[in-house]
């Protein structure tokens, strides 16, 4: 018999990823099984390794639909079989999440599981937009009500009465389809036409939205905004007692929707730029990096890598590539002793230091021709190996054949197309509701092109394309689209730079 495994009740916070919790974070990590619902960012579920599932319980999700009867028997079987368990919720399981019906399912299961509380929706999202839900002039009491009762109740278990007697905030959650009736019946209770209002839409998220208000007017004002659930209704003073706006500062990408295609593997440092920037990452990788199909020409060269005056980088791929293989094989950086080494940029330099390298040579302008250029004066008759990938620009063999130098050149890693977007992104493209996409290589440029072409992105308005270098905006106008932003910088940090640029030109400066 296998060993019992045990399920986590994971609250994931209200849905900007760096609000969940330390705790949830770790049980996360060690997952065999991540069973995750509708309201969780998905951007959380890169830091799981085990097998991850979809669980939504709306209607809205369609094929996508759950029964909570389905969610327990999945926990419990896994758990028997000897797994760990996440079941990850957006907001706090125990608060309109259904977490205390797991436990309760759980436990007459028999089967071991622990709460991971969560930063609840209406704190969150309260002092996103603002609003301080208890003040000591305004509210001395906060009340969490479910504006979506279970349908199968002849009788609703709110009394209305009491509620528009209520001496504080009341907090609707899961109500925005019924935000007219429950005003509505807020009033013929006796709560006055003119109490403050609010609704809170994505909160947390860049998407968010808020609109302000009275009881008599908030529906009104929220279907003119075209708000969307999730979403937060706060009635009470506290409500129309927020800090001025000048008083916040807007983030440079603040609620800007951006297409990452680097590689998966290179995505989350782009993802925390993102998002620290104020805006949303949106998952396109459309390149991955693979390992070479035979090892053996790398290994013959790395035994003889003493034989080599310069070894030359041009990403943070093939310094990983070549120096853990290095590793792998039985050598370490001392056989680099009397090699000189050449890298192009930021990143690739930063990769090096991982091995606790450090670059001897790197060019002002992160390009190949600015690598070649400075190589140039010190490479006549020198042996030199560029560790690089299966494709790409010619210029540094041409440039270190001019210089005199004996060029090697060794694939460290494999560069390959994705065959096809994402759903959801094609959605985003087909309707408008992607921002920018931003492309970091031309065969970047010519993949995008190849799944999209540039007719579906003028039919949709959106998004503009941002190109890394003027070498990738060339490629992406060779292939017919319109090229918006070109960074300065070529890396990609100076890709987001050049696309906040689009907002504050000063960004640039």
């Amino acid at each position: 018999m296998s060993r019992m495994g045990k399920v986590f009740l994971v609250g994931a916070g209200p849905g900007d990823p760096g609000l969940i919790t330390v705790r949830g974070l770790e049980c996360l990590k060690q997952a065999d099984l991540v069973l995750y619902d509708g309201l969780v960012n998905p951007l959380l579920l890169r830091h799981a390794s085990g097998q991850v599932e979809r669980t939504a319980r709306t209607a809205r999700c369609d094929t996508n639909f759950v029964p909570q009867a389905d969610v327990n028997d999945r926990m419990i079987a896994a758990a028997r079989s000897g797994k760990c368990v996440v079941r990850l919720k957006g907001g706090d399981p125990y608060i309109f999440g259904r977490g205390g019906e797991e436990a309760e399912a759980l436990a007459k299961a028999g089967v071991s599981f622990e709460v991971v509380p969560g930063l609840t929706a209406a704190t969150a999202a309260a002092v996103a937009a603002g609003i301080s839900l208890t003040h000591r002039e305004y509210a001395s009491a906060v009340a969490l009500v479910t504006g979506h009762e279970d349908p199968s109740r002849d009788e609703s278990r709110l009394d209305y009465s009491l509620l528009a007697r209520f001496p504080g905030t009341l907090v609707f959650y899961m109500g925005l389809h019924r935000i007219e009736t429950i005003a509505e019946k807020l009033m013929a209770s006796g709560l006055a036409a003119t109490t403050p209002a609010a609704v809170v839409c994505q909160a947390t998220s860049p998407r968010q939205q808020l609109v302000s208000g009275t009881v008599v007017d908030i529906a009104a004002a929220v279907r003119a905004a075209g708000m969307h659930p999730p979403s937060l209704i706060f009635i009470g003073e506290a409500a129309a007692h927020r800090p001025s706006s000048t008083t916040v500062v807007k983030r440079p990408l603040e609620g800007v929707s951006i297409g990452l295609t680097r590689a998966d593997a290179q995505l989350d440092a782009t993802i925390h730029d993102v998002v620290e920037q104020g805006g949303e990452p949106v998952l396109m990788p459309l390149i991955e990096i693979l390992p070479p199909v035979d090892w053996t020409p790398i290994d013959a060269a790395l035994e003889r890598l003493d034989e080599f005056d310069w070894l030359v980088f041009t990403s943070a791929n093939g310094v990983r590539s070549l120096l853990n293989r290095l590793w792998e094989t039985g050598g370490d950086a001392r056989q680099l002793a009397r090699t000189r080494i050449a890298s192009i940029g930021p990143a690739t330099t930063e990769a090096l230091v991982e091995f606790r390298l450090r670059a001897d040579l790197i060019p002002e302008a992160f390009r190949a021709e600015e690598l070649a250029a400075a190589l140039a004066p010190h490479v006549r008759g020198r042996r030199v190996l560029w560790a690089r990938a299966n494709r790409g620009r010619d210029v540094l063999p041409e440039a270190m054949a001019a210089a005199g130098a004996r060029l090697e050149q060794l694939v460290v890693y494999r560069n390959q197309d994705v065959d096809s977007l994402p759903a959801d992104v094609s959605e985003r493209i087909r309707e408008g509701r992607l921002d920018w996409i931003a492309l970091g290589s031309p065969s970047i440029a010519r993949n995008l092109a190849r799944l999209v072409s540039p007719d579906e992105l003028r039919r949709s308005g959106s998004p503009r394309l941002a190109a890394i270098s003027p070498v990738t905006a060339e490629a992406a106008r060779t292939c017919g689209y319109d090229v918006a932003r070109v960074a300065t910088e070529f890396t990609w940090p100076g890709l987001l730079t050049a696309i906040a640029g689009a907002y504050s030109p000063a960004i640039e400066k």
